[in-house]
């Protein structure tokens, strides 16, 4: 299964997701208008009269739900971040020298990387002493990663890094925003029963003071505490949907989640491991947090002891998949073992040769390459020279989308090793990372720099025309495959500004795209992406769906996306003419398309990418196919040509990792 498939298949899921919460919401309508009829004696009302009464209890109950729902989910809109401090997370600074959590910060910095998406938030639950993660968000620009202080002191770093492998496979999956859905929806269901519980109490109480004040001891039960308990019950028959619900959405994507972080790391010990200590440990994965029903779909482990509604698959059922000849009695013979003595991540990263000997002295964390693991691996690969040529097929790009290979992630480690230190440093900090950014968007040609200086310190000021200008000089020579890597490790500082500078930032990415139109494919693409990736993470698209075009919707903006590609890729018209039709014959078989590159160049695509994106999945893995055909249609890409694809990929949310295993890295 590709990405394209697990695509689909989210939108399969999303389906169902819907059709179970109707069918939740009819239940819960039946429960209570059957309460009120027999509260208000309504049985012996004439049909006309009864049925008006049922439309009533029926649109208040349903409004009430829905509108709890819809106040929910807009609450969610904060992102993953929002989810995280919900729960008691505490971000984990980009700078830390705590050796814990600087280990944390690398793992998830390099499996971003090797994922091709941006870095995420990453955050820390301190009071939860059970082994337990999570990923959270509308998609992988808002994203935010959480893992428990119980995971960071029993899990040795390969443990760590299966589970935030897992935890990123539902960010590229897409896992995420069918989460986050589905706690506004629970949230309209449990709704009831706060209504039911704030109106059996009042109408108790109301009911025996009236009885009290009566001469005669009568006065009858008050129809509010029946409807208030039906409700209860209505609310009760809710939770029970809900659980039901998550244990159908999110027990078969736990599956794959595990499949994928074996595909990221490339072995299975790591989540194993990370298992078994669940297992083996007397805290499990269970949580302390009273909002941890609610988030339960979305955690690496159960939530609570395990019940018949559990949103997880049974643990040793989940290790016998990934070690086949795990004997459940494992778990006994660990649990007895830990009992006495349990398991120090630290101690045995030092046993692996992950981490140095000795405990880290207070304020004198590990520096953050080091903590990476870059100290066990001297000697990183060299990066080829910009005009190496490897031979990539368009099948094979599309097997890598969201599919790391076996080298990416030590690539992406690599990769790492190989930003500059001092460049590290800013693209962690608050204010650096701006001007880095901008720097790194600055046009290599200097007629066209000199123009964007003009356009930015025009409408945003000298200080950081200037300021963009002296990080573009510190960046001159930087190696292209690092440029895409060093960006999006600028996210968690972008994050961390307010949604003013956001803006800010916005307006001034934007200035450069437009500074005079000359930019080449390249500098555009990546700004076009920083640009979307940006407007995400200040408002993420909390729609439903957002793949409903076909191709037909989109012919127009993929010829124009198709044709670009051809003209900057070939200096002589007639091979990128050939290049053109090699693409449209892979995206629309038998159709004969003209070509004709737009006049205005690359800013002719501002207008397509909103269409692109909206493909529905088929037709965008047929557009991707055709975009590398394009690219390589003399079967040979340059390694800047791979980092525009991966860049182009990433525009349509079709994250393309670092090639590594393609002949380069």
């Amino acid at each position: 299964m590709n990405f394209f498939e697990r695509q689909r298949q989210v939108r399969r899921l999303s389906t169902r997701l819907v059709l179970l919460f109707v069918l939740a919401v009819i239940g819960i309508v039946v429960v209570v208008n059957v309460a009120a009829i027999i509260a208000f004696n309504a049985t012996d009302a004439d049909p006309a009269q009864l049925a008006g009464f049922v439309a009533m209890v029926t649109v208040a109950t349903v409004a009430a739900i829905g509108l709890a729902a819809l106040v929910r989910t807009l609450a969610l809109r904060g992102g993953g971040g929002k989810v995280a401090r919900e729960l008691g997370g505490v971000p984990v600074p980009a700078d830390t020298t705590d050796p814990e959590l600087r280990r944390l910060r690398n793992v998830v910095e390099e499996m971003a990387l090797a994922s091709g998406v941006p870095v995420p938030e990453v955050y820390v639950l301190p009071e939860e002493t059970a082994i337990n993660a999570f990923a959270a968000g509308w998609g992988p620009s808002d994203a935010a990663v959480a893992v428990t202080r119980g995971a960071l002191q029993r899990l040795n770093r390969d443990e760590l890094q299966g589970v935030i492998a897992h935890e990123f496979a539902h960010v590229v999956n897409g896992d995420m925003r069918l989460n986050i859905r589905l706690m506004g929806l629970l949230f309209g269901i449990l709704f009831l029963t706060v209504i039911g519980r704030g109106m059996a109490r009042f109408g108790l109480i109301s009911g025996a003071g009236r009885q009290r004040s009566s001469n005669s001891g009568g006065g009858g039960v008050n129809p509010l505490a029946l409807v208030g308990l039906a409700l209860l019950v209505a609310g009760y028959v809710g939770v029970l949907a809900g659980r039901l619900i998550q244990a159908s959405v999110s027990r078969q994507r736990e599956y794959l989640a595990d499949a994928s972080a074996v595909q990221y790391t490339r072995q299975t010990r790591g989540i194993a491991g990370a298992l078994k200590k669940i297992g083996g440990l007397s805290d499990g994965s269970e949580l302390k947090s009273p909002k941890r029903d609610e988030v339960g779909h979305m955690l690496f482990g159960e939530a609570a002891r395990a019940s018949w509604f559990a949103t997880h698959p049974p643990l040793a059922d989940r290790i016998r998949v990934l070690e086949p000849s795990f004997d459940p009695a494992e778990l006994q013979r660990l649990s007895r073992q830990w009992a006495a003595a349990p398991p120090s991540g630290r101690q045995e990263d030092v046993a692996l040769g992950l981490a140095p000997a000795g405990p880290a002295a207070p304020g004198q964390g590990v520096p953050p390459q080091a903590a990476s693991g870059a100290a066990a691996r001297p000697g990183a690969p060299g990066l080829p020279v910009a005009g190496t040529r490897v031979r990539l097929a368009p099948t094979e790009v599309l097997r890598r989308v969201a599919a790391p290979t076996e080298n990416a992630y030590s690539h992406a480690a690599a990769l790492l090793d190989q930003i500059p230190g001092p460049l590290l440093d800013r693209a962690r900090n608050r204010e650096t990372a701006v001007p880095l950014l901008l720097g790194l968007l600055l046009s290599a040609e200097p007629e066209v720099r000199q123009h964007q200086y003009a356009a930015l310190a025009e409408r945003h000021g000298r200080d950081l025309a200037d300021a963009a200008i002296g990080q573009a000089q510190a960046l001159a020579g930087l190696h292209p495959m690092l440029v895409l890597p060093l960006a999006e490790l600028t996210f968690p500082a972008l994050r961390a500004r307010s949604a003013p500078e956001v803006e800010a930032l916005l307006a001034a990415v934007f200035t450069l795209i437009h500074a005079d139109g000359a930019i080449n494919v390249s500098e555009y693409c990546l700004s076009r992406l920083l640009l979307a990736e940006i407007q995400e993470l200040l408002r993420p698209d909390s729609r439903w769906r957002t793949d409903r075009r076909t191709l037909t919707d989109a012919r127009s903006a993929a010829g124009f996306l198709l044709a670009t590609l051809a003209q900057v890729g070939h200096a002589e018209p007639a091979d990128a003419e050939r290049a053109f039709q090699a693409g449209i014959g892979t995206l629309l078989p038998g159709s004969t398309v003209a070509y004709a590159p737009p006049e205005n160049g690359v800013l002719a695509l501002e207008t397509a990418w909103p269409v692109l994106d909206g493909l529905r999945p088929a037709d965008k893995e047929r557009l991707v196919a055709a975009v590398v055909a394009v690219i390589s249609h003399d079967g040979m890409m340059t390694v800047a040509e791979i980092e525009l694809l991966r860049t182009i990929c990433g525009l349509l949310h079709c994250p393309l990792p670092p090639m590594a295993g393609a002949g380069i890295g």
